[in-house]
């Protein structure tokens, strides 16, 4: 499985307040939450990404309070993945949580800019930037990381665990 889609570049120690807005935590649903998402960071974000785009960062991406508002309001946007220098480790946890696939790539979040199109592979751990012509490597998503992100989220995948086992 790969993706396609063009990026959207963030700096660093982009935090969840900036990722969803506390004023919006009134809800859980991804598709409101979408509506402001990067809001703070970017105001025109939310009208200009589409499905199948990327958000790329520098380092420690979702740091601040934890909130799985954060990778709920980014997946509400139709984004498949999440590429950063690094991530914070509760906004990965939470990523994890609720299926948001996020990949680790010092030399992707450094060379990619706004407006990149990109091809993801996450099994493989690649990132093909096919503006520049260029391939960076990146954290693959595997294991159980990837059952998770394929049930769509930790709750899917015990659900289906207990209801293979007759619970």
């Amino acid at each position: 499985m790969t993706w396609k889609g063009r990026a959207h570049k963030f700096g660093d120690h982009v935090d969840t307040d900036q990722i969803i807005p506390a004023r919006y935590l009134t809800s859980t649903d991804p598709q409101e939450l979408a509506a402001h998402c990067m809001e703070d960071a970017d105001p025109e974000f939310a009208k200009n990404v589409r499905p199948g785009d990327f958000v790329v960062a520098g380092r420690n991406f979702g740091c601040g309070s934890s909130r799985e508002h954060a990778p709920l309001a980014i997946q509400g946007c139709g984004i498949p993945c999440v590429i950063a220098d690094s991530f914070a480790r509760i906004f990965f946890r939470n990523a994890v949580n609720v299926g948001l696939p996020i990949m680790e790539s010092p030399e992707g979040a450094a060379r990619i800019e706004t407006g990149d199109e990109l091809e993801v592979d996450p099994q493989a751990g690649t990132i093909r930037n096919l503006s520049k012509g260029e391939q960076y490597s990146a954290s693959a998503i595997t294991g159980v990381v990837q059952e998770i992100v394929a049930a769509g989220g930790l709750v899917n995948r015990v659900r289906r665990q207990l209801e293979a086992r007759g619970r």
